[in-house]
């Protein structure tokens, strides 16, 4: 991936992801990016952070889903080889709320992107995190049809 280490939100990011253990002050530096972001890259990066730190599952949703949404927005190209795993998170963010159909459609999302990440290493890790959850939720979609049928769990 093309990310410039230079970029302030960027930097703050990594600063972040670099606190080993201490979820508040990694938590701080990523509101900071957000506050430094200059356009829809930065937001889509600083977002995507945000995300991982949230208290709540519902508010995971809004934070990945506002990550991939400043990620379209981007008309440069930036963002492609970020795509793929910014609709994985929103997509497991999805499951974790309960919310099975959005998380499948971000999940085909997902998928449409992979073409831009070169084959190996980072590709592999996003393909595995789209299979996985893909076994879930189909694995939770037959145990509520099996409980529909028998009337319970």
């Amino acid at each position: 991936m093309n990310i410039d280490p230079t970029n302030p939100v960027v930097a703050l990011c990594a600063a972040g992801m670099a606190i080993d253990g201490d979820s508040d002050a990694a938590r701080r530096l990523f509101e900071q990016a957000w506050e430094a972001r200059q356009d829809d890259y930065d937001a889509s990066i600083a977002a995507h952070f945000l995300a991982r730190h949230q208290p709540t599952p519902e508010a995971r949703v809004q934070w990945n889903a506002a990550a991939a949404q400043y990620a379209e927005s981007v008309t440069d190209g930036r963002t492609e080889e970020f795509k793929a795993s910014l609709y994985l998170n929103l997509a497991d963010s999805y499951f974790a709320v309960g919310d099975h159909a959005d998380a499948a459609l971000a999940l085909d999302t997902a998928r449409r992107h992979l073409p831009a990440l070169t084959e190996g290493g980072y590709r592999t890790f996003v393909e595995r995190g789209i299979a996985g959850l893909q076994l879930r939720l189909a694995e939770t979609d037959s145990n509520a049809s099996r409980d529909d049928v028998t009337g319970g769990p």
